[in-house]
This record gives C-alpha cells, sequence and structure tokens, in this order.
C-alpha cells in the first residue's frame, strides 16, 4: 500500500484534477465524461451521456471510443483514485486536455448534481453478447443500441431467413417481418429459418417461432400480408432498417418510393441461379433502387427463381452480408455498401464491386 500511495501521488503531480463544479462547467461546455467504473458500478448510477469503458479496458478501447486526441475529457470513477490512474494513461497516449475529477460519482452525488439509472446488459446478457461487448467499436453501449433498434424485413423467404438468423441472435430488439406466404416443403432448401414441422404454417409465424429458441431478447412482430401501395407507408413506418429480401420489381419499387417519404435506408438483396447482389439504398446519402433499375426488365428476363432457380446456399451467404450491412447502418460503423452494388459469383467463388 505504500508503494501504491507513492505511485498515486507521483501521477497526481503529472495530471491535472478538478472538483465536481469545475467538472460539471465543462461538461456544459461539451467536455466528453470517461467514467472508468465497472459495470456493476455503472448500473447503480451514471451521467447521463457519458462514455463508458473500464479501466482495465482503457488502453484497448479509448481510441475506438474517443478519437479526438485533442478532445476535451473529464475522467470519473467512484472515488477519484483510478480516475486519475487513468487520466495519467491518457495522456501518455498522446491525449491532450484531460482532467479527473475528485471524489468521483461519490462526490458528484453529495453535490447534489443530476444524475440517473442508465439501462445496462444484465448478467445473461453479458454472458450472450460477450463476444460483440468484448469489440471496442461495439462495446456495451452498441450491444444496448442493437437491443434498442428496429429492423423490419421484408420477405421471411431465401434472403430473410438468414439475415433474421443472425439479427435476432446479434440482439436486435425488435424484428418486424412483412411475409403473406406459407411455409412449402419446397421452400425447405434454402429457407433455413423454417422446418419440416412447420410446412403449412404461416411463414412469419415458423419465423417468429425460430428466433424466439434463438433470443428472448427479441421481439418479433408480425405482418401476415402482403406489401402493397394501400399499407406499404404504414408497414415501414418508424423502423430503423429495412431488409429487402422481396423477389419482385413492384415491391423494391414499393419500398424505394415509401423509403424516401420516411428516410429509412434499406439493404437490397437479390439472387438468381448462382449470383447475388448486396447494396445499401440510403435516400439523402447515395443513390437509390430506381437510379439502379430505372425500369423493370421484361418478365423473359428476370424469372423468378422458381423458374430459373437458386443454388440453396447462395441466399445464405448474400442475407448474412444484409445483416452485416444492417448492423453497420444501425451502429454506424466502418463504409456500408452506399453506392456501391456487391456482386457474388458462386461459380467463380469471386465478389466484384460496382460504382453507382
Amino acid at each position: 500500500m505504500a508503494r501504491f500511495r507513492e505511485l498515486l501521488a507521483e501521477v497526481r503531480t503529472r495530471i491535472d484534477e478538478v472538483d465536481v463544479a469545475d467538472a460539471a462547467a465543462r461538461l456544459a461546455n461539451g467536455a466528453t465524461l470517461l467514467d472508468v467504473r465497472e459495470p456493476d458500478e455503472v448500473a447503480s448510477g451514471a451521467l447521463v451521456g457519458s462514455v463508458h469503458i473500464p479501466r482495465g479496458l482503457l488502453e484497448t478501447s479509448v481510441e475506438s471510443a474517443i478519437a479526438d486526441v485533442d478532445a476535451e475529457i473529464v475522467v470519473m470513477c467512484a472515488g477519484g483514485t483510478r480516475s486519475a490512474l487513468a487520466a495519467d494513461t491518457l495522456s501518455a497516449l498522446g491525449y491532450t486536455s484531460v482532467v479527473s475529477m475528485a471524489g468521483g460519482f461519490n462526490a458528484w452525488k453529495d453535490a447534489g448534481l443530476d444524475w440517473g439509472e442508465p439501462r445496462t446488459l444484465s448478467t445473461d446478457q453479458r454472458a450472450r453478447y460477450q463476444r460483440h461487448t468484448n469489440l471496442p467499436e461495439i462495446g456495451e453501449a452498441g450491444q444496448l443500441a442493437l437491443l434498442n433498434a428496429r429492423v423490419l424485413l421484408v420477405g421471411a423467404g431465401g434472403l430473410g431467413s438468414p439475415a433474421a438468423l443472425y439479427l435476432a441472435a446479434a440482439g436486435v430488439g425488435t424484428i418486424g417481418i412483412v411475409d403473406m406466404d406459407v411455409v412449402d416443403r419446397s421452400n425447405l432448401q434454402r429457407q433455413v429459418i423454417h422446418g419440416l414441422d412447420r410446412i403449412g404454417d404461416r411463414k412469419v409465424d415458423s419465423a417468429a417461432q425460430t428466433i424466439a429458441n434463438i433470443n428472448p431478447d427479441v421481439d418479433v412482430i408480425r405482418h401476415p400480408a402482403r406489401l402493397d401501395e394501400s399499407n406499404v407507408d404504414e408497414l415501414i413506418a418508424g423502423w430503423d432498417v429495412i431488409v429487402d429480401g422481396a423477389d419482385n420489381f413492384e415491391t423494391r419499387y414499393l419500398l424505394n418510393d415509401a423509403s424516401i417519404t420516411h428516410g429509412i435506408p434499406i439493404v437490397h438483396g437479390s439472387i438468381y441461379r448462382f449470383e447475388g447482389q448486396v447494396s445499401v439504398f440510403a435516400p439523402g446519402r447515395g443513390p437509390l433502387y430506381r437510379d439502379m433499375v430505372p425500369q423493370a426488365p421484361p418478365a423473359e428476363l428476370a424469372p423468378s427463381c422458381a423458374e430459373a432457380g437458386v443454388l440453396g446456399v447462395l441466399p445464405g451467404i448474400i442475407g448474412s452480408i444484409q445483416a452485416i450491412e444492417t448492423i453497420k447502418l444501425l451502429l454506424e460503423l466502418g463504409d456500408p455498401l452506399i453506392g456501391r452494388l456487391l456482386v457474388f459469383d458462386a461459380l467463380e467463388m469471386d465478389f466484384r464491386e460496382y460504382a453507382l
């Protein structure tokens, strides 16, 4: 303990410490609050808008959470010790404007300043989503964002099946499914969300049953209807992202036009025999489906899967890519396929990208 006290005293000669009043003024002027307490401490109370990185993960995670090394940062723990050590670490990592809040969260509460009890992952959820939360780009905040997200799947068939499975497993909290069809034996070659025991059941019910078995965190909203002009606005309103697993041009054009009205991005997927395509159509951010396909081709040039056939594994690949693009949009990660068309040829095992 003597050595630790000496270390802490030495650290405090290298950092700036401020009281809670000074910290509150800095936060009011736009500074970032970095909370380095453990998750169970944060669950009992925290400041709204704070960035949470446990002290033990600071070195590996802070760059993703706070990219600007010149950002003004106020570091907080429970009593001011860990925040002092964290402030010293941040300075060593190149952050130029860092202070430690003396007294920490306890002093903040004693001063009567505002705080709340944030939503946090439960013990079971921490175990379930650990591989996500270990990623600095996602973390607990990102996982909570996924649990709060709403994604609408148009179709519970070849593309909707893998997309639904992986979005549910990832913890997307609300998944809507629009499909008027029932499960047929011919679907089972590629529509992996259904099974033999569901033949004759509504696809929305079959999909909901599978999702419930994968992840009880997910709320499935079923729409056993055909999407058309009379209901498209009602069905897509209020969703964060739409996953297009439709199999006809009429539905895709309806989605295109309604997405503009509602400002909702569409993750588009299509399949034909051994080839698949994926793109993201985000109103106001890039070209849309009508820009790529201004006019539907003649029916003889665009046969359905029932007419032309499709390799059963192919929609699994394309639907999984749609799930990735959806998560990227929800968490604002990476570079989504906006203005880009990704084409996959299964026979050649070849991915090509085209600019739109």
